[in-house]
């Protein structure tokens, strides 16, 4: 049996539960080395199996799958984050169907999740923006013409860039077609490792703030007026307002 398992954003404990038992349980692991804490192996069992996958190609990671699926092994595919968020499973998913093999993908924490927690915002706060972004800017991958990250930033919604921090002079002057100069942006580096490092400060000033302490990987670019928590004069959620009924509550006016 084979499982994609997100190990989350870092720090080690942010695994999830089932994530970490079948991790304990598991006869071969893949695990992304670049990226996942070396402290989740310390929970595998004796005489388990350890693959790097920063040091294999695709058919590499396949044929080990594939040879120990047929000998009835527990395998686990260590990603970090959450696997479906640039995570380079749906090419090995897709050739694991083609040899009509079966297996199953365990969600994780990802980093823009984390980052947010690091910074502690909500990304949809009400009347300033319920929708949210994720995407990162062109790099040696290619970004789909009508995905560029201009053409995103007129939506003013609540964005999360991936994998750009090393471009940010380029990511802030694409974001200006939408955003104002003033609009909040925050650099979340290594969330919830014990170096994270968190870079506030506004379209204006993000990248040489970048720049000044030397962030140029392994970072969050968060954008949006919903990082002004204090300033935005967003409205009260509709789940607590007293004078709103919900299937649980009456309204104070209605309980009278």
């Amino acid at each position: 049996m084979i499982y994609f398992i997100g190990a989350g954003p870092g720090a080690a404990d942010l695994i999830t539960v089932r994530g970490r038992e079948l991790l304990e349980k598991a006869d071969i692991v893949i695990y992304a080395g670049s990226l996942v804490d070396p402290l989740q192996l310390e929970y595998c069992k004796e005489g388990v199996e350890i693959y790097n996958s920063a040091k294999m190609n695709l058919d590499e990671v396949l044929d080990i799958m594939i040879e120990n699926e047929k000998k009835d092994k527990l395998i686990v595919r260590l990603h970090t984050g959450d696997p479906s968020i640039y995570g380079a499973i749906g090419e090995q998913m897709r050739e694991l169907d083609r040899n009509d093999i079966y297996y199953e993908v365990v969600p994780g924490v990802s980093s823009f999740v984390a980052a947010n927690a690091a910074v502690k915002a909500e990304m949809t706060l009400p009347d300033i923006s319920q929708t949210i972004i994720l995407t990162r800017i062109k790099g040696r991958t290619d970004v789909p013409e009508k995905e560029n990250l201009a053409s995103l930033a007129k939506h003013r919604a609540s964005m999360a860039i991936f994998l750009s921090v090393q471009k940010i002079d380029e990511v802030v002057e694409e974001l200006l077609e939408g955003y104002s100069i003033d609009t909040p942006a925050v650099i979340v580096y290594r969330a919830s490792w014990e170096d994270e490092k968190i870079i506030r400060g506004t379209l204006k000033n993000i990248a040489s703030l970048a720049k000044e302490n030397n962030i140029g990987r392994q970072a969050q670019i968060l954008v949006g007026d919903f990082l002004d928590l204090h300033g935005s004069n967003f409205s009260l959620s509709k789940l607590y307002d007293k004078n709103f009924t919900t299937m649980y509550r009456k309204s104070v006016e209605e309980d009278r």
